[in-house]
C-alpha cells in the first residue's frame, strides 16, 4: 500500500498500533546498524534508506531523480515487508543471510529482496542488523554498478 506520508514519522503515525510498533522495532534495528553515509527518508511510499545524490549523483537507474535505494520498510495489505536491495543479485550474500536466519530459529518468508512478516517477533532481528551493517555505501554502490553491467539486468 503506497503512502503519501512525507516523513518516516508521519508514515508510522498513519499505521494501526500493532503495525506501528512492529515497523518501529525494525526501524530501530536498521538505524542502529546502518553504516555511515546512508540517509533515511521516504521513497516510493515507504520508509527508505538510500545513498544520497551527494554520494552517488547518478541516482537510481529506473528514476535518476531518486537516490540509490538500499533498504525499505512498508506496511502492505496482508503483511509488512523489509526490502533489502543489498542482497539482490548476490547469491552468496543471500545464501549466507538465509543460513543465519535459519540458525536463529526463525521462519524466513523471502522473495527476491523482500522479507514478509506479520509481527516483529517473527524476525531474526540480529541477523537483519548484521546484514545491514555488512554493507557500507561504497560496497553497495559497487555491487549495484556491477549488476547494471550484466546484460540481463540492463532493461530495469
Amino acid at each position: 500500500m503506497t503512502s503519501t506520508a512525507a516523513t518516516p514519522e508521519e508514515y508510522l503515525a498513519s499505521l494501526p498500533e500493532d503495525r506501528r510498533a512492529a515497523l518501529s522495532t525494525v526501524r530501530d534495528v536498521i538505524r542502529t546498524h546502518l553504516p555511515e553515509g546512508y540517509e533515511e527518508g521516504m521513497q516510493y511510499g515507504m520508509i527508505s534508506y538510500f545513498v544520497p545524490h551527494s554520494l552517488y549523483p547518478a541516482g537510481y537507474h529506473c528514476d535518476p531523480k531518486q537516490p540509490l535505494p538500499f533498504a525499505s520498510l512498508a506496511s502492505q495489505k496482508n503483511h509488512m515487508a523489509i526490502y533489502l536491495m543489498g542482497l539482490f543479485g548476490d547469491e552468496s550474500a543471500k545464501a549466507q543471510f538465509r543460513q543465519a536466519w535459519e540458525e536463529a530459529g526463525k521462519k524466513l518468508d523471502m522473495g527476491k529482496s523482500c522479507i514478509r512478516f506479520k509481527r516483529a517477533e517473527d524476525l531474526a532481528l540480529e541477523v537483519l542488523g548484521a546484514a545491514i551493517a555488512r554493507m557500507p555505501v561504497a560496497d553497495h554502490v559497487a555491487r549495484y554498478e556491477a549488476l547494471l553491467l550484466e546484460p540481463r539486468r540492463r532493461r530495469g
